[in-house]
């Protein structure tokens, strides 16, 4: 299958008046022939539910905390039911997702710390490639990719 690789709120379009409607994907450069469930693992690595560690819940991955939106269990329940996809091995895309964004993590915070980007912002980053490690190791034990915290 195609497979976006970043697949977030921040790369979609939404329809101005129905915002439950997607009328565009952004950011295609990652875009390959993979695994579709690699493409859930990682927009679920992106997701943080509002009863996650409150130090996940700070980290800059959009809105996914707000009310109206579902969570990180439910939307791999929703993937299922509409794709018919097998989930019992859910946790290993999850947690591949997680590491994943901690290796684009970990990458931006090596340009700020050589000093090839000067954002301040940049400067925390390494504290979300611990989160990110954490929140894998607990998916891990727990066996699941709800509630990790």
């Amino acid at each position: 299958a195609l497979i976006h690789n970043d697949y977030k709120y921040d790369n979609l379009v939404l329809a101005r008046a129905d915002s439950a409607r997607i009328v565009g994907v952004l950011d295609w450069e990652m875009a390959t022939l993979g695994d579709p469930l690699m493409d859930l693992g990682t927009t679920l690595g992106y997701w943080v539910d509002p009863g996650d560690d409150e130090a996940m819940r700070l980290l800059p991955v959009g809105p996914t905390t707000l009310p109206g939106n579902l969570s990180r269990a439910e939307v791999a329940q929703r993937y299922a039911r509409l794709t018919g996809a097998d989930l019992s091995q859910l946790v290993c895309y999850y947690v591949y997702g997680l590491f994943k964004i901690a290796v684009i993590a970990q990458q931006i915070y090596s340009r700020y710390a050589s000093g090839l980007t000067k954002d301040a912002r940049f400067a925390l980053m390494i504290e979300g490639v611990r989160l990110l490690g954490d929140a894998a190791s607990q998916a891990i034990d727990k066996g699941r990719i709800d509630q990790l915290g």
